[in-house]
């Protein structure tokens, strides 16, 4: 195993910290704690907005804090859910009094340990909203969920709902509009290579050389199959075909394809020339298009594919002004 760090027990409280000395004038760490928050936190007159999850998925979470964005980020061991504390220091750092929105990719640990921080706060009488993401249209009842998995599609709803709790709007707003971007947003992905876990420096999974994994989960979950390697003018079409088949998407998307740690943009790009043809030939309109790493697996190669059904408020709210690392416009 070669990897850029240090003890692999303390990978991510060195990330976190590698982080604020980044981006010193944007981030703050709550001490003791794996939270990152922004720095101005919390922000009088606005609905609090976190999310997070287990770390290895960079830039998410923290590389979406910021004006317009979340406005903390709680960080798990790699592939594993914050505790509940933790998630609990979050809340109450960026409580303004309006109430606090948590965004949660629908993983059981993530799940549960939300909700019992949830119920934490709101025994101190903070109030909570929470908003599930299950974008992931390979597999239902995975290894790690009841029904289908979080994944890519979650940055778009922390830019959507980042725009309407930076606009000043209600919690009650903000959860009408996670819940519209949650039922407007689907994905896929396929892999190449597992990664290396950092602790043990074993692969999270098994793949042949000359195999993809269809539908594969961020973490190395099962997806659909694994089937012989093609072109990727023929992954594209697998992607599209089998997020189309939703049958949401009429007019108007946005687009991303994003890479799973290991990708080259130039291959990402490649992919999305042909993402673009079929779209068109399938009568939809790309609105916005972003290409790039939005959330990994650790050194995975392999991409994914998020569709977002667009109407004019929610384009109004992509182009919403953000100001996070990860995410700017």
């Amino acid at each position: 195993m070669k990897k850029i760090i240090n003890n692999p027990e303390y990978i991510v409280r060195d990330m976190i910290d590698g982080m604020v000395a980044a981006f010193p004038n944007k981030l703050r760490k709550i001490e003791g704690t794996t939270v990152l928050v922004r720095k101005n936190a919390p922000v009088e007159g606005k609905v609090g907005l976190i999310s997070g999850g287990g770390s290895g998925h960079e830039p998410a979470h923290g590389g979406y804090i910021g004006r317009g964005m979340l406005d903390a980020a709680v960080a798990g061991e790699v592939f594993t859910s914050p505790s509940p504390d933790q998630i609990f220091q979050a809340i109450k750092a960026v409580d303004s009094g309006k109430g606090v929105f948590m965004i949660i990719k629908n993983y059981t640990g993530d799940v549960i340990n939300f909700e019992m921080a949830s119920e934490m706060a709101e025994a101190e009488g903070i109030s909570v909203r929470k908003v599930i993401v299950n974008d992931d249209v390979a597999v239902e009842d995975s290894t790690a969920t009841t029904g289908r998995r979080g994944v890519a599609g979650t940055v778009f709803v922390h830019k959507l709902v980042g725009a309407t709790a930076e606009k000043g709007c209600s919690l009650d707003e903000v959860k009408r509009i996670a819940e519209l971007a949650v039922k407007n947003v689907r994905s896929m992905g396929i892999a190449l290579t597992p990664c290396i876990m950092p602790v043990s420096g074993e692969p999270g999974f098994e793949i042949d050389e000359n195999e993809m994994g269809v539908g594969i989960g961020i973490h190395g979950e099962p997806g659909i199959e694994h089937r012989k390697m093609v072109q990727a003018d023929k992954i594209a079409e697998i992607l599209v075909d089998k997020v189309l088949d939703e049958k949401i998407f009429t007019d108007d998307v946005a687009v991303m394809v994003n890479g799973m740690g290991a990708t080259p943009e130039m291959e990402l790009f490649i992919l999305n020339n042909r993402v673009q043809e079929l779209l068109l030939e399938k009568g939809l309109n790309v609105y916005r298009t972003f290409v790039g790493d939005y959330m990994t697996s650790m050194e995975m190669a392999g991409c994914s594919l998020t569709l977002l059904k667009l109407d004019e408020e929610l384009k109004e709210l992509l182009d919403y002004v953000s100001e996070a690392p990860a995410f700017k416009v």
